[in-house]
């Protein structure tokens, strides 16, 4: 039986037009839309969001999540998607979020572990208020760690990540004096014994290599906000 790839899609505010309350409502629809198209795992990557207003989103997304749509038919019946905040574990206790994504060069997995779980036997972790919502019975986060070689990924396995995000693995538009890491280094990395993504210059003609390399999933900002979601999965699933 054929695998289906994981999809990770990472947001963006700042890639949407308009004001700052444009850019949100439309990140919101497209979180929405994420949902009701099935996608394994979201991160809220607004790395310069104040924590209010942070904490504030990620409430947005979790009641999203949790299956109170602005649209009806969006419900996230069985919970298959899992909602991550970029950095802060404070903010995704307090949002009742599933768990964090780590950039390269932060804390540890163990270290999110343990304030994990530190942070939850304290009752009420909320910056603004208790969460009304939770995606998760926050025993165990979801850690995903950003990799950008082999052996990242492999410190990023005896950390007890859950997963690692392989980037870049193709050229990037907005970063053209980044060098690609190429499918064959994502190769290497996928010898690890967790989970691989694929991110960095993914597009729907070149994520078969990924896959074929032994990515277990595909991640991306512009993949998922430029283009239907339903057509992604269609596309990448089907």
């Amino acid at each position: 039986m054929v695998r289906s790839p994981l999809l990770y899609y990472i947001t963006s505010r700042a890639a949407f037009p308009g004001d700052e309350q444009a850019r949100r409502f439309r990140l919101l629809e497209k979180i929405e839309e994420a949902v009701g198209c099935g996608i394994d795992y979201i991160q809220l990557r607004e790395k310069d969001m104040p924590i209010r207003e942070l904490e504030s989103l990620a409430r947005e997304a979790v009641r999203i999540i949790c299956g109170t749509p602005k649209k009806p038919g969006t419900e996230n019946r069985e919970r298959r998607t899992r909602l991550l905040i970029n950095s802060r574990t404070d903010v995704a206790l307090a949002a009742g979020a599933d768990g964090v994504h780590l950039p390269a060069n932060d804390v540890s997995p163990t270290d999110v572990q343990k304030a994990w779980k530190d942070g939850a036997s304290q009752g009420d972790t909320s910056i603004l208020r208790p969460p009304q919502f939770a995606t998760s019975n926050r025993v165990d986060p979801l850690i995903a760690v950003s990799c950008h070689s082999p052996e990242e990924v492999i410190r990023a396995t005896a950390s007890c990540a859950t997963f690692a995000v392989f980037a870049p693995v193709f050229e990037k538009k907005d970063a053209p004096g980044t060098a690609p890491a190429g499918p064959d280094a994502l190769r290497q990395a996928c010898y690890a014994n967790i989970p691989v993504l694929a991110l960095g210059g993914v597009t729907l003609q070149n994520a078969k290599p990924c896959m074929q390399a032994g990515a277990s999933g595909i991640a991306g900002i512009r993949l998922f906000q430029e283009n239907k979601i339903a057509t992604i999965v269609r596309e990448l699933c089907g």
